[in-house]
């Protein structure tokens, strides 16, 4: 109900919101084309009518200046010939000359040889009497009045440019009015854009971050609502759902896994203890081919045990849930027990162990690290050559130590290294044993590298044809450290407590490979 009243203002569908957002988008450039045409075309009209006029003023110009002279030579042929027919072309010029003038006086109202030459056509109006001097006198007007209609022409001349300087200059200033709004009207089509973007984006990232957060397994408890179209709210709908359902698989997994665990150890300690008895000679006397099955019994079952430890491991560090304990610690005291607990089957398989001398302090998780280790060395065993080499050296600087586990044996296929550490992945090199592998004896290892800030990667060798490499950062050691390693301590006896039966000796040779 929150959502639907939240999305009454926005569109109800994508499609809805894209269309709305096309409108709005182009209804700035509407305008602005709309605001262009009526531009142009009042320009287009000015200057039509403009250019009528012009025509028009300086053809009456020009017939003014035609009349002018048409007037003075009937008026001299008349002076000389004296016909009727001259003076009466000559009043009929007059008239048009009168006409005209009168239309070019409103062109020009104020202009001077306009008045004048009103003034003079008083003047030329009637003819006087042919006394020679009169006439001559009369005609002496023409000259003037020529002189006058030139410069009424020019001036008729210079009004037409300043029409056309003005229409000009109005179309300079329509052209800068025109990018002023073009420049407005198209950042607020860029700004509509940009907010429509947002509103369709908004609701896609929300999704991704939704998604990344369901993948990662770290998504909060306050899940962030959807605003948007439909569509993408009823897909956050979908994920809330698929996000809800994983849970509920996971936790399923998880409980599974607890209970697996239980049910397998239980049945499995009881096995050791009974096997532990056997060897103790509690049911009497054993026979040395009785004393061998035992011992494989033992070895089985110790491999079991490993294998439902890494599976906790496994899923502990795959929900963040394994906390580091620091505390400073002798790596090749760790070293040493973590080979002596693979004695028998280091001795049985006849591999050539040669370790570093210690001591070698550094501030590690110790159960942690332990788990790296003890991967390594059970995968040197695993898949090493029979009666080969296994070589462990470590190297420490100012700020990061340097474990490196190599063994003889087959190289790791090249199509089976990328997905080396990826849980459940088994490659093509086959285990050597009478047990299977879980495929996550590496992931865990890795992720317990990780743990650490560190890195477990696997390395070109000079000497062995298999090395895995571990890289640690230095910490500073925690001042609780001591509280958290017993807790550590305790919980990590509690899941070895049967290994611990094995005694601590081992046969190693130990040497130092590094300064």
């Amino acid at each position: 109900m929150t959502k639907r009243v939240s999305r009454r203002w926005r569109p109800r569908s994508l499609p809805q919101l894209v269309l709305l957002a096309f409108l709005v988008v182009m209804l700035p450039l509407g305008v602005l084309m709309f605001q262009a045409g009526q531009a142009l075309s009042e320009l287009s009209r000015l200057a039509d009518v403009s250019a009528r006029q012009a025509i028009e003023e300086t053809r009456r110009a020009r017939q003014l200046s035609s009349l002018a002279l048409e007037m003075e030579r009937s008026a001299r042929q008349y002076a000389v010939v004296e016909q009727e027919s001259l003076l009466d072309i000559y009043a009929e010029r007059h008239g048009e000359f009168n006409e005209l003038l009168a239309q070019q006086r409103r062109l020009l109202p104020n202009n001077s040889d306009v008045l004048a030459l009103e003034e003079q056509m008083l003047l030329l109006s009637q003819l006087p009497e042919l006394e020679p001097e009169a006439l001559e006198v009369w005609l002496s007007l023409f000259g003037p009045f020529a002189q006058h209609t030139d410069a009424m022409r020019q001036a008729t001349n210079q009004h037409v440019d300043d029409r056309i300087e003005m229409i000009r200059f109005q179309a300079e200033s329509v052209q800068s009015r025109l990018w002023l709004q073009t420049g407005a009207l198209v950042s607020a089509s860029l700004a509509l854009m940009l907010l429509f973007a947002w509103l369709i984006i908004r609701p896609v990232r929300q999704l991704e971050r939704r998604i990344l957060g369901i993948g990662s397994g770290v998504e909060g408890t306050e899940v962030e609502e959807i605003k948007g179209p439909a569509e993408l709210v009823q897909l956050g709908d979908r994920l809330d759902w698929l996000s809800t359902r994983l849970n509920d698989l996971e936790a399923q997994k998880q409980q599974f896994l607890r209970h697996m665990s239980h049910e397998l150890k239980t049945p499995l300690a009881s096995v050791r203890e009974g096997s532990a008895l056997l060897s103790d000679g509690v049911a009497g006397e054993l026979s040395p081919r009785q004393r061998e099955i035992l011992s494989l019994i033992d070895s089985s079952g110790r491999e079991l045990q490993r294998l439902i430890e890494q599976l906790l491991d496994y899923n502990l560090l795959q929900h963040n849930q394994r906390a580091v304990a620091l505390e400073q610690v002798d790596v090749a005291t760790l070293v040493m027990s973590t080979l002596s607990k693979h004695r028998l089957a280091l001795e049985q398989k006849r591999i050539r162990v040669t370790a570093f001398d210690g001591p070698l302090e550094w501030v590690i998780d110790p159960t942690a690290v332990g788990r790296i280790l003890d991967n390594l060395v059970s995968n040197a065993i695993a898949y090493g050559q029979d009666g080969g080499d296994l070589l462990i050296r470590a190297h420490a600087s100012h700020d990061r130590l340097v474990l490196d586990v190599a063994n003889s044996g087959d190289p790791i296929a090249e199509d089976d290294r990328p997905r080396l550490f990826e849980p459940f992945y088994q490659g093509r090199s086959r285990r050597k044993g009478p047990l299977k592998g879980s495929g996550i004896g590496l992931s865990v290892a890795a992720d317990c590298a990780r743990l650490h800030s560190g890195r477990l990667q696997l390395v070109e060798d000079g000497e062995l044809e298999v090395c895995f490499r571990l890289t640690l950062p230095r910490h500073a050691l925690p001042l609780s450290s001591s509280d958290n390693a017993s807790s550590d301590n305790a919980s990590s006896d509690i899941l070895r407590s049967d290994n611990n039966r094995e005694p601590a000796k081992a046969s190693i040779h130990a040497r130092s490979d590094y300064p």
